[in-house]
C-alpha cells in the first residue's frame, strides 16, 4: 500500500533512520549527483528495458564492475578467438566478489585522473597511459614487417611500396644477397634504401669491401653521399679504392666556400701537392695564378679610386670586387678599365690574353663588348681594322658580322656605327633585314638605287620621316633621268 506525500515526510521526521538526500558534505555523492542528473532521462521504455539484464558472472548488464571486467578480460586476451569468455564456475556470491576486486565507484569514474588510473590498474599498466584496450593492426601490416621473407621477397614488396624491415637480415651473405636483388631491380629508390640500411649495419671498411666488386651499387652510393654530403665518409671510399683524383677533386672543391681571398690562396697552394692528373693541376695552378693577379689588380685600382688619380673611375664607378671572378669577368673588367695598358702590365688585357691562352674569338667578344660599353667607337672599329701584305687596309672579324651588330646594338651604338657594319653581312636579306630594323636609311636607300627598283624606292619613301635628308636624298633620286629604272 503506498504512502501518501505527507505520511512519507510524516514518517521520516519521526523516525531515527535519516532519509538519504544529495545534499551532504560528501564530496563523492555530489559528484555523483551532478553525473546522475547529467544521465539522459528516460521515457517510453518497453517492458523488455525494465528486466534487469544479467550476465554470466552473474553481475548486472551495463553496471560498472561488469564493464570494468570486460575491459580487464579485452586487455588481457582474455577473449581473443572472439567468442565470450565462460567462466568455468559461477560462484555463489558472484555480485560481492566482483564489487570487493574491481575497486571501482561510482566517484572514481566521474573524476578524471581517479578513473585513469583505476583503468591503468586493471590494464596492468601503472603509468596509467592505457585507458581502453588497443585496436590491433591488421595482420597484413604486421606480415610485412615480421614476415619471414626471403631477400628477394622482400626487395619485390619494397618496389610495391610496402613497409619491409630489413634489421631482420643480420648475417653478411643476407645482406649481399639483399643488394644484388635490389640492384637487379634497376630501380635507384630500392637501391638506394638497401644502402643506407647497410651503412648504418655494417662497419666501413666491410661496406667498402663489399661494394669494391658491385661497380653499380658502388656507384649509387658514391652518388648518394655525395647528395647528402657525406663528404668525411666520401673522402675514405675514394682513399680506400685507390681512386686518388676523385679524392683529391673532393678537396679541391672547398675552396668554393672559403671567402676570404688570403685564406682561399693558400688553400689552393696546398692543392698543388695532392695527386691531380697533369690536366687538373695545370688548372688548378691557373686559378691560382689567377687569384694572385686578381688580388693585385683590387688592391692598385681601389688605391686609384681612393684618392681620385684615375678619371675612368670617376665616369665609371666600380660595381663590385674583382677577386673569386671568373677569367672572362676578369678579361672584361682589364678592356673595360686597363684597355690602353701596356703589354707587360699584370692588369693589361694582352698579357692576360697570352697568360692564360684565352683563344682569339673570345678575347675579341669580350674587347669588343667591353669597348662598346664605353661608346669607344675608334677602339671598336680597330678592332676590325686588318692590313694585308700590300699595305691595304680591309675590316675583318673572327665573328659573323651579324651578331657584331647585336652585340653594337645592345650597348647603344648610333645608327652611323650600326651602319658600317650591317654592310659588312655577307647574306643580301639579313642584311636588309638588319638595314630595315635598325632604319640605316642610306644602305636601304643605295641598295633600292643600284637595283634600280623605282617602285620600292617609292615605298620606303613612306617609311622615312618627313623633310629628312633620307627623304631629300630619296626625291633626288627619283627626280635623277639619268637612272634607267626597271620599272
Amino acid at each position: 500500500m503506498m504512502k501518501s506525500r505527507g505520511d512519507e515526510e510524516e514518517y521520516w521526521n519521526t523516525s531515527k533512520f535519516k532519509a538519504f538526500t544529495f545534499d551532504d558534505d560528501d564530496d563523492e555523492l555530489k559528484e555523483s549527483k551532478e553525473a546522475v542528473k547529467s544521465l539522459p532521462q528516460l521515457s517510453d521504455q518497453d517492458e523488455s528495458d525494465l528486466v534487469e539484464k544479467v550476465s554470466w558472472s552473474g553481475e548486472p548488464v551495463g553496471s560498472i564492475s561488469w564493464s570494468v571486467r570486460e575491459t580487464a578480460a579485452a586487455a588481457g586476451g582474455g577473449a581473443a578467438d572472439g567468442g565470450p569468455a565462460f567462466p568455468s564456475r559461477i560462484p555463489d556470491d558472484a555480485s560481492n566478489v566482483a564489487k570487493a576486486n574491481s575497486g571501482y565507484s561510482l566517484s572514481s569514474l566521474f573524476k578524471g585522473r581517479r578513473s585513469f588510473a583505476a583503468f591503468a590498474d586493471a590494464s596492468g599498466d601503472p603509468s596509467g597511459r592505457i585507458l581502453a584496450p588497443e585496436i590491433p593492426k591488421p595482420k597484413s601490416e604486421k606480415q610485412d614487417l615480421i614476415g619471414d621473407w626471403s631477400p628477394q621477397d622482400a626487395v619485390k614488396r619494397m618496389q610495391q611500396g610496402k613497409a619491409v624491415s630489413l634489421e631482420r637480415f643480420r648475417c653478411l651473405q643476407d645482406k649481399m644477397r639483399l643488394l644484388d636483388w635490389s640492384v637487379a631491380t634497376h630501380d635507384g629508390n630500392v637501391i638506394t634504401a638497401v644502402l643506407i640500411s647497410l651503412k648504418k649495419s655494417l662497419s666501413k671498411e666491410v661496406l667498402i669491401g663489399e661494394l669494391a666488386s658491385r661497380q653499380t651499387a658502388l656507384r649509387h652510393f658514391l652518388n648518394y653521399l655525395s647528395e647528402s654530403g657525406d663528404e668525411a665518409l666520401l673522402a675514405d671510399v675514394y682513399s680506400a679504392l685507390g681512386r686518388t683524383e676523385d679524392a683529391a677533386l673532393l678537396r679541391y672543391k672547398r675552396h668554393l666556400s672559403i671567402a676570404d681571398e688570403e685564406k682561399r690562396r693558400d688553400f689552393l697552394k696546398g692543392c698543388l701537392s695532392l695527386q691531380f692528373c697533369a690536366e687538373d693541376r695545370s688548372q688548378v695552378r691557373d686559378q691560382l695564378s689567377l687569384l694572385e693577379r686578381q688580388m693585385l689588380i683590387e688592391e692598385a685600382d681601389r688605391q686609384a679610386e681612393r684618392g681620385g688619380k684615375a678619371e675612368i673611375f670617376q665616369r665609371f664607378p666600380r660595381r663590385a670586387s674583382i677577386p673569386h671572378m671568373p677569367l672572362i669577368t676578369t678579361l672584361y673588367y682589364c678592356c673595360f678599365y686597363h684597355y690602353d695598358q701596356p703589354e707587360g702590365s699584370f692588369s693589361s688585357p694582352l698579357n692576360i690574353r697570352h697568360s692564360f691562352k684565352i683563344s682569339e674569338k673570345q678575347f675579341f667578344v669580350t674587347a669588343l663588348s667591353a669597348r662598346a660599353k664605353q661608346k669607344s667607337w675608334s677602339d671598336v672599329d680597330a678592332l676590325f681594322t686588318s692590313r694585308s701584305w700590300l699595305g691595304f687596309t680591309r675590316k675583318k672579324s673572327p665573328l659573323a658580322f651579324q651578331k657584331v651588330v647585336d652585340i653594337l646594338h645592345r650597348n647603344g651604338a648610333p645608327v652611323q656605327v650600326l651602319q658600317d657594319y650591317v654592310g659588312l653581312v655577307d647574306d643580301a636579306e639579313a642584311r636588309m633585314a638588319l638595314a630595315h630594323q635598325h632604319k640605316c636609311h642610306d644602305l636601304v636607300i643605295n641598295t633600292y638605287r643600284d637595283a634600280k627598283d623605282r617602285r620600292l624606292l617609292l615605298g620606303y619613301r613612306g617609311k622615312v620621316e618627313a623633310g629628312s635628308a633620307a627623304e631629300r636624298k630619296i626625291d633626288q633620286l627619283l627626280n635623277d633621268s639619268q637612272i634607267r629604272w626597271k620599272n
